[in-house]
Order: C-alpha cells, then structure tokens, then sequence
C-alpha cells in the first residue's frame, strides 16, 4: 500500500461506505446580526464569488452550480487542477472567486460567468481561484456525519492545494475582532460556523453569515425603457417571493456599462411576457419578463414599505433558482 493510499485509507476508516454521488446540495448559511466570539465556532472569509460543487470521479470532474449547472467549461483550469488530484473519488465544496486587488469582485467575475466556451475562458485574462472549504465524500466514503473540524482536516490531507486551488483559512474564537477586521479590509463579511456540526444539504442555522454591508440576490421581473442618452434600457424591476408570490423590491438603475445595457436588453426581450409577475402593482411604467432571471444586489438599507434603498447592480447570477430568492432578515438571538 503507497503512503497516499494509506492516508486516505486511514481518513475514511470505519466511515459509511457510499457510492459516488451524483449530487450533493450544499449548505447554505442564515443571515445574523449577532456578531459573537465562541470557541465551538470557526469564522472563515465570506467570499464574494460562485458557489460550486466539485465532483471527482475517476477520470470525469464537475463543477457544478447551487442550482446544477455544470460550469466545468466556464472554469477549465479549475476543472483540470481537480482531475490531477492524487485521489480520484471525491466531492468537495467551494467558492470560485476572481479578485480586484486584494478583495474579491463579483463584478468582475461576471467576465467569467458568461462564457462557456472553455478556450474562450482561458483567453479571458481574468484569473479564477476555487477557495474550498469543505469535504462531503472521499474515496467511496459519506463524511457529511462528520464534525466540521473532522471534515476540514480531511481536506487538508486529502487536497493538494496549489494555484488555482486555495484552502479557505479560518479563525478559531475571535469571531468579533475577526469580523472588525474584515470590514476594514473591504471583505464582503465572514461565515461563522458551528465547528461540531455535521454536513446538512440546505440552509441551516449551524452556519451563519456576518455581512460588512448589505446586499442579496433578486428576482427581475421588469425593466423601463432608457431616456436622454442612455442605452438599452433604464432600469431592472426587481422583487423576492413570499408566500409563493412575488413582492415589489424596487428598481435598480446604476451598475451598468454600456454593453451590459446593450447586450442584456436582447436577454430581457426573449423573456418578455404580457403581464406584471409581482403581486400587486407596481408604479412603473414598465416592460414585464418571466421572473427567472437573477441578480445580484447592493443597497444601504430596506425602507419600512419593503423597498431598496440606494440600490446597485453588481451582477447576474445563474446559482440560484429565481424561486428561491426570498428576502433576506437577520436572525435576531
């Protein structure tokens, strides 16, 4: 038995034993308010990226988005930097993350997210990074019964981490201090997790999310045609549902260059419908589309009618089914 063998042998001992899984949902953090330091807890670096699902399988890797997308093709080079893992059975979580100095940009991401042809992705010029962070399944093996601090010390022995693969570092108690700093360096904010809780599949309150600023995915349900100057279109129309219904969130009219504005115009018209998809009127006059299209907002605060306040656009996700996006409240303890 070689020393690699030996060591994968030894991480999944006595585990349950389990075929390679075709799909595997991630975990999903709440959002809190409560900023708290807990030796129990771990705190890692929220990145501001793409959450994927990495599979190995033999000599077949996927990549593959909240919603199961694969994207192996819009990340190559993350797709090969897998197949040349020592070990061939595994299934491990992850963000993949551009960066705009050192913080990362969802903006600038966007370049990458829209392609899908695997050599028009490596002529991009924007570098891409898969920071994982956890371990769900190694060598015919569910490690999702396994503590946390069980499942990131795996990875650790079981990844060979060299660009573009990076191991997402974490700090152990000083969740407070940890999250102060973060601010200060523009960081999106910082995951919190219970460091003793096993793998679930959906959101769960064993890992929490500590936001330096407000933003969240929503739903496009609309847009204004473009006045003056302006090309394409005016604004996005957006909204979240509730109660399985779309509510009104506000427009968004800032964030766009001029060929995003040209080139989404096209999308939004092979997705125009005749009627409004939000619950109630909406004060605007406006073009309607089938709400499935989803992006990616910044703003300073929600007003008491339920609406942005100085919102941005920041970019489009394809992670995230439009009927999942609710609107995010903190959890208050």
């Amino acid at each position: 038995m070689t020393g690699e063998t030996g060591q994968i042998a030894r991480l999944v001992e006595g585990l349950p034993e389990r075929d390679h899984p075709d799909w595997i949902a991630p975990m999903l953090a709440v959002l809190t308010d409560r900023r708290f330091s807990d030796p129990g807890w771990i705190y890692e670096r929220k990145l501001d990226g793409e959450r994927v699902v990495a599979f190995r399988d033999a000599d077949r890797v996927r990549l593959m988005t909240r919603n199961r997308n694969e994207v192996s093709d819009t990340y190559p080079e993350l797709a090969e930097a897998l197949a040349e893992q020592p070990v061939q059975d595994f299934v491990a979580d992850g963000e993949v993350v551009a960066f705009d100095g050192a913080v990362s940009s969802f903006s600038r991401l966007q370049g990458r997210m829209q392609i899908k042809d695997a050599d028009a992705a490596r002529e991009s010029g924007i570098a891409v990074y898969l920071y994982l962070f956890d371990l769900m399944h190694l060598a015919g093996h569910d490690l999702t019964g396994l503590p946390l601090r069980q499942r990131k010390a795996a990875l650790v022995e079981a990844i060979k981490f060299d660009d573009p693969l990076r191991y997402t570092p974490h700090r152990n108690e000083s969740g407070e201090a940890f999250f102060k700093e973060a601010c200060k360096k523009g960081w999106e904010g910082l995951i919190a997790k219970d460091a003793n809780a096993v793998y679930s599949q959906g959101r769960s309150r064993n890992w929490l999310k500590f936001k330096c600023a407000h933003g969240q995915e929503l739903v496009i349900g609309g847009f204004t045609e473009p006045k003056g100057t302006r090309k394409g279109f005016g604004a996005l129309l957006l909204g979240y549902y509730e109660d399985d219904e779309l509510r009104y969130a506000g427009k968004v009219g800032t964030g766009f260059d001029d060929a995003f504005l040209m080139d989404f115009r096209q999308t939004l018209e092979e997705h125009r419908r005749d009627t409004s998809p939000f619950d109630g009127p909406v004060k605007e006059d406006a073009i309607w589309v089938q709400p499935e299209l989803v992006a990616q907002i910044g703003f300073t605060e929600w007003t008491d009618a339920g609406r942005l306040r100085h919102p941005r656009f920041e970019g489009l996700r394809r992670d995230k089914p439009a009927r999942d996006v609710t609107r995010e409240r903190a959890r208050r303890e």
